[in-house]
């Protein structure tokens, strides 16, 4: 795709998409993040989301967020219905995690240090949670790994059952203090797969515009990345001064 400025210049093409983790029937990680977006589409007509949907979430370590049982996904009709009638031009569906954490142990580090029997019973417990909640069709072959830790038998485990398109942490983001990246131990680097490396991380990595920019944003109100009114803003004035060089996509 060519783009022209008013005087019939190129000004060249920067491919964005938006992307939303722990989407989930959670009261205070659910989809209520939703209505930002349609703010966005109503300014933005093609505008793409990818929201990260655990399938039976769990957060066990802080009180105040926790749950007494997993949320799986077939236990929540209404959820899965919503997302179920998401229009498909702005929506794609993507799995993170199963539980997300390590239940009463920690809340993010699920595929951190799997071996590839255990990575492969988690891939496979993951499709049959989805199947039986009706979302077979709706969940796109793409995997987020919680708090994008994830080892090197879990890539290959999800590559074995036919997903393997991963949206990651790229080993730069390593510099200024985060240390997902490491867990994968080079093997996000395999040419077998394809990669969508996070390039903007509000408010810690401030939105900055590439050939390729991947926006992340969470639905869970208690992080600083929640994709609250005041960044939603921030986003569409980021879009709206970049407009005539973006082309939004899917990963």
């Amino acid at each position: 795709m060519i783009l022209l400025d008013s005087l019939g210049e190129w000004v060249g093409v920067n491919n964005l998409n938006i992307s939303i983790d722990d989407v989930s029937p959670h009261p205070q990680s659910s989809t209520k993040v939703l209505e930002r977006c349609f703010e966005l589409i109503e300014i933005f007509n093609d505008i793409k989301f990818t929201l990260f949907i655990p399938t039976a979430y769990w957060r066990t370590v802080k009180p105040d967020i926790s749950t007494d049982t997993p949320l799986v996904l077939s236990d929540y009709p209404e959820f899965c219905s919503e997302v179920r009638s998401l229009p498909s031009k702005n929506f794609e569906i993507g799995y993170h995690g199963h539980y997300h954490g390590i239940p009463g142990y920690n809340d993010n580090d699920e595929f951190k240090n799997l071996s590839y029997q255990e990575a492969l019973d988690k891939v496979r417990l993951m499709k049959l949670t989805v199947k039986n909640a009706g979302l077979e069709n709706t969940f796109s072959p793409i995997f987020r790994p919680p708090a994008w830790k994830m080892s090197p038998d879990s890539f290959r485990a999800f590559h074995s059952e036919g997903i393997s398109n991963f949206a990651i942490f790229p080993l730069s983001f390593c510099d200024i203090g985060y240390t997902q990246a490491k867990t994968y131990k080079n093997e996000d680097e395999n040419k077998k797969y394809k990669k969508s490396y996070a390039t903007c991380f509000p408010p810690f990595v401030p939105l900055a515009l590439k050939s390729q920019t991947n926006i992340v944003y969470h639905a869970c109100e208690w992080d600083k990345n929640y994709l609250s009114k005041g960044l939603t803003d921030e986003l569409r004035r980021f879009i709206s001064s970049n407009n005539n060089t973006i082309k939004f996509n899917f990963l």
